[in-house]
């Protein structure tokens, strides 16, 4: 870790939060299915970062040797299995509802640090994620198109799936900074993308508004994925994801603005019992200390 002054980790993360927020909304436009949106962000995001770690790496051989570790692996992992869950989310379910399980994010910071690393988890934790859970089913549950949508609850479960593996990268992140962001990031992205292109075929690829998805593949996706996780080595992991909530916030209104997808009352309902008990939890004093 790094011994710059925190402020400067919740800023980073806070700038990549708000890049990310529009993501969503493009994917929506996008009009293309859960895979096929993987195979653009996956390999578009994943030559991106590896060109930028080949052009400004110190130390490649020990970078290449990094990804043979525990905490490296950990990292291609996390990253393989979020770009694949999130665009599977967003196909599947209301944003909201997606971004909803995306607001986990936090406590399953804190029980990573916990079981990974040693630091202890209160009651106040277990209270937190009963709420969070209790929002969630609010939000996913319901008369109209939420109605025990299977599609909603596999977006919810996906989103709740995301939330777990940014939690495992940032903390991992934080407490192993040799790791080389841009190589096992770009790689982990890279796989999913080669994935998603198996599955949907490369004469399916160009179907859907192509333009849309380049634009958070090429943009949005590098530049507040590599912010958020720069920030991880700057500040505690929880911080980070709290941070991450702004994206809970503004993407259902971005989505809502530019395709008139608008949440419902129980959607709204739930994301703010998830977002209310979070910010209480990561707001507390001792947890203030600790960023």
């Amino acid at each position: 870790m790094t011994s710059r002054h925190p402020a400067f980790g919740i800023g980073l993360a806070a700038f990549g939060a708000l890049v990310l927020s529009p993501d969503a909304l493009f994917m929506r436009l996008s009009g293309m299915d859960g895979m096929q949106m993987v195979s653009w962000r996956g390999t578009s995001m994943g030559a991106l970062f590896l060109i930028a770690w080949a052009l400004t790496s110190r130390n490649r051989a020990r970078d290449i040797a990094m990804l043979g570790t525990g905490a490296g692996l950990t990292i291609v992992g996390a990253q393989v299995l979020n770009a694949m869950l999130f665009p599977t989310g967003i196909a599947l379910a209301p944003v909201a509802v997606m971004l909803i399980g995306v607001a986990t994010a936090p406590v399953w910071s804190a029980l990573l640090s916990r079981f990974l690393y040693g630091e202890t988890t209160g009651r106040a934790t277990w209270i937190t994620i009963g709420l969070v859970l209790a929002g969630i089913a609010i939000a996913v549950t319901g008369k109209g198109d939420l109605a025990v949508s299977p599609g909603a609850a596999l977006g919810a479960l996906c989103g709740v799936g995301v939330a777990f593996v940014l939690a495992l990268n940032f903390t991992t992140l934080r407490f192993h900074g040799e790791v080389p962001i841009l190589l096992a990031m770009g790689l982990g992205a890279l796989c999913a993308g080669m994935i998603g292109i198996s599955v949907t075929g490369p004469a399916q690829m160009p179907v859907g508004n192509v333009p849309a998805i380049l634009l958070t593949a090429l943009l949005i996706l590098p530049i507040s994925f590599f912010s958020l996780s720069l920030a991880s080595r700057y500040t505690a992991a929880a911080n980070v994801s709290l941070l991450m909530l702004l994206e809970t916030v503004l993407g259902p209104l971005w989505v809502w603005i530019g395709t008139g997808e608008a949440p419902t009352s129980r959607m709204l309902t739930g994301g703010a019992i998830v977002v209310g008990a979070l910010a209480i939890y990561l707001a507390r004093p001792k947890r203030r200390a600790r960023m």
